[in-house]
């Protein structure tokens, strides 16, 4: 692996590229949550900061870091919002010192309100972040009980009200539907509330239920209601409705902006193959026809380090068909299939003929009422929208057995 490791570092990054740093701590563990890794100790942040620091400085005169500009950097987690204001600051800055960030560069922090105050918020912005993302999932004090958050809506609108009064960057923030004893009025009061606080940019998604998260198992056990799963598409709708009433654009199939200050660069690029540069403990990266996952233990990662080997925990090679899923994925997420573009990406690869290779499927869809033809495109409808990531799936899965069947003529179809 590490000679394999050499020749990617080797290798320069070509086209849309962006950075993944992971700061694995969390004050508490929300119970929806499969991310959750370190409890949080203060007395841990600096140090693993400076072993950010290290991998970032160890990498910059690599091809794979240095050369082709970054469009995005994100500060996951985790809770990232947890460092010290003198720590995220130092982090910030050493991401703008050893990466090739673009003019434009769109730097995210993720985090949440609790012990996030408007000293740190300047610190990192200060620092050059020009974007702040805020988990608030529901600002209903039962629901976030319910969800393990320490903090009461009250707090969280308070707290994004000064994020906002800064304007400094954009601030944006994530709302689930699908939450146990959610109702359509409490979903609704949500939405009323994001629209009215002068945020930047809003994600509606419905929540997704992990195997070994305690929300899950609280489930499985009887011990919380459960969300009626036929009801999820009515409040997809509710949520599409609200936000085109208040006037703001759907860039993605679960993101809406108020404004042009909000791109949601880092996820619209890391979705559609762009190629992302990982640092800190369990970070996921993808370059030159490769995806990695760093050591997820931060002793183990921080040890290869000093000793001078990658930090990394293994090494997947792409598919062949890596640039055509990818032409899919890109155009789905936006909410359509772009049959120009991924005709394009699939000529080298298969040759002509993709419209064609997946017209059972659209077909069916089309009848179905999920997509509708607009010129070229197919675009998603409301239902198609909130079946964009089973659709997408499908589509990948459909090509990869059609181009099989091409290329070995009579293997028995599973389908």
């Amino acid at each position: 692996m590490a000679a394999r490791w050499q020749a990617m570092a080797a290798t320069p990054r070509t086209g849309s590229s962006v950075a993944y740093v992971h700061v694995p701590f969390c004050a508490n563990r929300c119970l929806f949550c499969g991310f959750y890794q370190n409890p949080w100790r203060a007395e841990a942040g600096a140090p693993y900061v400076d072993r950010l620091i290290e991998q970032l400085a160890g990498g910059a005169a690599t091809a794979m870091q240095r050369g082709h500009p970054l469009r995005a950097v994100y500060l996951g987690g985790g809770t990232p919002t947890a460092l010290a204001a003198d720590d995220l600051a130092r982090l910030i800055r050493a991401l703008r010192r050893h990466l090739p960030l673009a003019p434009d560069c769109e730097i995210t922090l993720e985090g949440r309100v609790f012990d996030f105050g408007a000293e740190k918020a300047a610190a990192a912005l200060d620092a050059g972040a020009t974007r702040i993302s805020i988990g608030v999932q529901s600002f209903d004090d039962r629901l976030r009980r319910s969800l393990g958050r320490k903090t009461s809506g009250d707090e969280v609108r308070r707290a994004l009200c000064d994020l906002v009064a800064m304007d400094r960057g954009a601030i944006v923030i994530d709302l689930m539907y699908g939450l146990p004893g959610q109702t359509p009025a409490l979903w609704q009061a949500d939405l009323d509330t994001a629209t009215g606080l002068g945020l930047d940019g809003v994600d509606l998604y419905a929540l997704k239920l992990i195997p070994g998260t305690p929300l899950l198992r609280a489930l499985e056990n009887g011990k919380r209601p459960p969300f009626p799963a036929g009801a999820l598409g009515h409040f997809h709708a509710l949520g599409a409705a609200h936000m085109a009433r208040a006037g703001w654009e759907a860039i993605s199939c679960t993101h809406w902006r108020r404004g042009t200050r909000e791109r949601n660069t880092y996820n619209l690029q890391v979705k559609t193959g762009a190629a992302c540069l990982a640092f800190g403990a369990g970070a996921g990266g993808t370059h030159a026809g490769h995806s990695w996952r760093t050591l997820p233990g931060i002793d183990a990662w921080a040890a290869a380090l000093a000793d001078g080997r990658p930090p990394v925990a293994g090494l997947m090679q792409a598919s062949p068909l890596q640039p055509l899923i990818d032409a899919i994925r890109a155009g789905m997420e936006l909410g359509r299939l772009d049959l120009p573009a991924v005709e394009a990406a699939c000529s080298p690869l298969a040759g002509p003929g993709f419209a064609a290779l997946v017209a059972p499927l659209t077909r069916q869809w089309t009848l179905a009422g999920l997509m509708e033809p607009d010129g070229p495109r197919l675009g998603l409808t409301l239902a198609g929208r909130f079946w964009q990531v089973a659709m997408t799936q499908r589509l990948i899965d459909w090509t990869r057995q059609e181009l099989a069947d091409a290329t070995h003529p009579g293997t028995e179809d599973p389908r």
